[in-house]
């Protein structure tokens, strides 16, 4: 009976710990700290060092609770990621993600090295212990603090946090295994990185696709959609481990796949994972927290904090900017974004491998990561907004969107019911807009629910719901939000082929001789914009009319002010193709039909 008691007072004390770690969020939103710094404390208050005398040193329970923390982590990242928001920041990203991180361990390595009396290669894996950034512990803190960044800026650094991860983990075991097993030639490092890629690449589309075509085929009851899909991400990252594959590659690729392919309850599976990885971070710093032993940090405290200012204030800015030279950020993006290498749940996770191996200086390492940990969250994660406002990445934050209640509807895996409430500026009620792929459906006025046609004219204050593809959905909100006014086009930009938003279709068919439906004639260009496009306007974006073509020339209030008109007779012939491009264009393709996007 002892032993029974024994078990139900860790459950009791586990669940205390977590709820614990979640009440306390309210705290940290209050005060501005960051809030994973929170959780690492409640771990050292309740462990053998703090009041709670806690004692836990169980190092293979810690490694097993990182793997699936971090799995869930990459898999939910994955799963958010839109791959046409990315592909513009695909190359710089996995260079920050690669390159970045091995030029991160070899600057940190010195410091580590003169610092901690460590040899060359017990240098270098502290180094890699503490190169990757933390995807969760980013976004996290971004979300927290209110900003919206600039969207290549927040790509760049959602696809460098989701992607660097496996290399860093790569890294970490390569060292280890050298340490505790002798030397080992640069050839098998390089192949064995290779083949870890490539099989954890084809593990990942292979089970995405998998998973997708059984969500859609397979009529799961309600609810269990979601626990179905996270379980998959963890058989997919199981399989890839035992294949000596890159598990951590394959269940964020997994994740791409699945969130870009219409699926059967997506939105509950989203918002599942978010808690789910929510709890993962949890757990995975109150373990750290547990972990650390207070006594023991006065001996390499100094040297830690020498290693991480030179982590976040050379190493990781040299990275960068060596990184992102060939692509074209200015230095103000380049700095934020070697400022925002937050470190988190991922380096507690390597910091744990050594201590499972039983390296001799394994608890060093620990205890640097977890200074590290620390300086990160209070330094970079306490300035993260100012750094942003004063770097000129963060956009100036629009009022709350619009509430958005999705539904999945039985027998229509292509349609969502999403809910908008009517607003007075709002380009819906103003100017009756509304995308062609959607469809009103019915309308909640003083609590009645009514057709779209016994409530016309629709009122602000009105709840209006409409079914629209789960692709298109968030695409809605710009309908439903207050204009913002729409700056006057520069005067120079308007000629021959240049006008106005402003001007109706109905004028364009008279100048140029198009043929449209009269229906429209009294559409602006602007309107054509917003009802043709399935996302927000932005510069370059074209759109057919007729025998012309229609480019947004300029932007203002989230609109389109200024139109270019493309006539054929002034289509350039196409450049010749290099074979570069023809190289490009068939990977894409290849891309594209693989993993289904």
């Amino acid at each position: 009976m002892a032993s029974l008691d024994s078990v139900s007072i860790a459950i009791l004390l586990g669940a205390i710990l977590v709820m614990a770690g979640i009440l306390s969020s309210l705290l940290a939103l209050r005060f501005g700290a960051p809030l994973l710094l929170i959780f690492l404390f409640i771990g050292m208050l309740a462990g053998d060092s703090g009041p709670g005398g806690l004692k836990f040193d169980d190092v293979r329970t810690t490694y097993l609770v990182g793997s699936v923390a971090l799995a869930l982590i990459l898999f939910d990242g994955g799963l958010k990621t839109r791959f046409q928001s990315i592909r513009a920041v695909l190359a710089p990203s996995m260079a920050l993600a690669t390159v970045g991180v091995l030029l991160t361990a070899l600057i940190t390595a010195p410091v580590a090295k003169y610092a901690l009396d460590l040899n060359w290669t017990e240098a270098l894996l502290v180094g890699a212990v503490v190169a990757s950034t933390d995807a969760a512990a980013v976004f996290l803190l971004v979300h927290a603090q209110g900003l919206r960044l600039r969207p290549r800026v927040g790509a760049t650094l959602e696809v460098e946090s989701g992607t660097n991860d496996p290399f860093a983990v790569f890294l970490t075991l390569m060292l280890v295994e050298l340490i505790s097993v002798g030397d080992s030639s640069l050839w098998h490092v390089a192949m064995e990185f290779a083949r870890e890629a490539v099989l954890g690449a084809i593990v990942g589309v292979v089970g995405g696709r998998l998973v997708v075509l059984a969500l859609n085929k397979v009529a799961l009851p309600q609810g269990l959609h979601a626990p179905f899909v996270c379980t998959a991400a963890l058989v997919i990252f199981g399989t890839a481990q035992l294949g000596h594959a890159s598990g951590f590659l394959a269940v964020y690729l997994a994740g791409i796949i699945i969130g870009n392919r219409p699926t059967r309850a997506h939105n509950s599976v989203v918002t599942f994972l978010d808690a789910a990885t929510w709890l993962a971070q949890i757990v995975m710093f109150v373990l750290l927290g547990l972990l650390v032993s207070p006594q023991r940090l006065p001996g390499s405290v100094v040297p830690a904090v020498a290693v991480a200012m030179a982590l976040m204030l050379v190493a990781r800015p040299v990275a960068v900017f060596i990184c992102l030279a060939p692509f074209r950020f200015n230095w103000r993006e380049k700095l934020f974004i070697a400022w925002v290498g937050l470190r988190g749940a991922v380096a507690i996770f390597l910091a744990s491998i050594p201590l499972l191996v039983g390296l001799s200086k394994a608890y060093l390492y620990f205890d640097v990561a977890f200074v590290v940990v620390i300086i990160s969250l209070l330094l970079q994660g306490w300035t993260l907004a100012a750094a942003a406002r004063r770097l000129h990445v963060a956009l100036p934050r629009s009022d709350r969107g619009p509430r958005r209640i999705e539904l999945d509807l039985p027998g229509q895996l292509e349609q969502q019911l999403v809910g908008y409430s009517v607003r007075p500026k709002s380009l819906y009620l103003r100017r009756g807009l509304i995308p062609s792929w959607s469809k009103p459906t019915l309308v909640i006025r003083d609590e009645k629910i009514l057709s779209p046609a016994e409530a016309e004219p629709v009122e602000a204050g009105d709840y209006v719901y409409l079914l629209a593809p789960p692709e298109k959905a968030e695409a809605l909100d710009r309908f439903f939000v207050d204009m913002l006014p729409s700056t006057a086009p520069d005067p120079h930009l308007l000629g021959d082929f240049m006008m106005s938003g402003e001007i109706h279709l109905g004028e364009i068919a008279g100048i140029y001789g198009v043929t449209i439906d009269p229906d429209q004639a009294n559409l602006t260009l602007a309107d054509y914009f917003d009802i043709h496009l399935d996302h927000a306007p932005k510069e370059g974006a074209t759109l057919p009319l007729d025998s012309i073509v229609l480019v947004a020339r300029s932007i203002g209030g989230g609109r389109v002010n200024v139109v270019g008109l493309r006539l054929p007779e002034d289509e350039e012939p196409a450049p010749p193709s290099t074979r570069a491009a023809r190289l490009k264009r068939k990977l894409a393709r290849t891309w594209s039909s693989v993993a289904g996007i």
